[in-house]
């Protein structure tokens, strides 16, 4: 009977650790309120008023031009960013303008959050 008990522990011990390295395909992503900070150096800032009006740097580009003024403000950064401003009224198909364009470049995106 014990060598039995001692079979089914290594059995559960083997599923536990097995279980643990299977990761979930999801989106990692910030949520809109967060506590934590970003370590990650903020190359470009793009910012979505609730007018729908888009801003790169503090300064406002009409949309078709969006993703030439991101490329052209990152330029040769050996660590590409984007830190993406959004009002919480906004739509979120206009945020995922930035994150495709985004992710067409191979560039990281932030979702900028407010503290707790």
């Amino acid at each position: 009977m014990s060598s039995m008990t001692d079979i089914v522990f290594l059995l559960l011990i083997f599923f536990i650790i097995v279980s643990t390295m299977v990761t979930p395909n999801a989106l990692k992503v910030l949520l809109p309120t967060s506590s934590a900070k970003t370590t990650s150096p903020q190359t470009v800032s793009v910012t979505i008023s609730p007018e729908l009006a888009y801003y790169v740097n503090g300064n406002q580009v009409p949309e078709q031009y969006l993703e030439n003024r991101i490329v052209e403000a990152i330029g040769q950064s050996e660590k590409p960013g984007i830190v993406l401003h959004c009002d919480q009224s906004v739509a979120l198909e206009h945020a995922v303008r930035v994150m495709d364009i985004a992710n067409k470049n191979k560039y990281s995106l932030v979702l900028a959050t407010k503290p707790n």
